[in-house]
């Protein structure tokens, strides 16, 4: 099911940016929102000083819409590595209005598909779902 909603050409450039941490785009997180039912364009972005609990705050506040986010994730691999993960959330939270949910979910692709690279691909729905526990037992399986 496509919409015909679109990633803006900011999402794709800051975020190929991104990846590589290359400043002034070396940012913790970015949440993304569409913009009259037609775009996805980047709503916010936290410098790489920001921790977990400013992500949690700034994405579970939005309760009556949903939102795309991409945080970059400081972790453990299973060797006991430190590494770095970017993960992709879609944020539907249950408060969120029907319509909001429906292009978020039949947009869905057109800004994976945009995020080349990202391997790790959460849905939450309730703010237990972007607690950082939740969220770091649910990419274990990935690292």
């Amino acid at each position: 099911m496509a919409s015909g909603v679109a990633a803006h050409d900011d999402v794709i450039t800051q975020f190929n940016d991104f990846k590589l941490k290359r400043p002034p785009f070396n940012y913790r997180y970015f949440i993304y929102k569409i913009e009259n039912d037609s775009q996805i364009v980047i709503e916010s972005t936290a410098p790489i000083e920001a921790d977990y609990e400013q992500f949690y705050e700034t994405l579970s506040a939005i309760r009556d819409e949903c939102r795309y986010a991409l945080i970059d994730l400081e972790v453990v691999t299973s060797d006991g590595q430190p590494d770095s993960q970017i993960v992709f959330i879609s944020w539907s939270p249950d408060t969120a209005k029907i319509k909001s949910k429906m292009l978020y979910a039949s947009s869905k692709e057109a800004i994976k598909r945009v995020l080349i690279g990202v391997g790790i691909h959460l849905n939450a729905t309730d703010a237990r779902e972007l607690e950082k526990g939740y969220v770091m037992d649910s990419i274990k399986k990935y690292l």
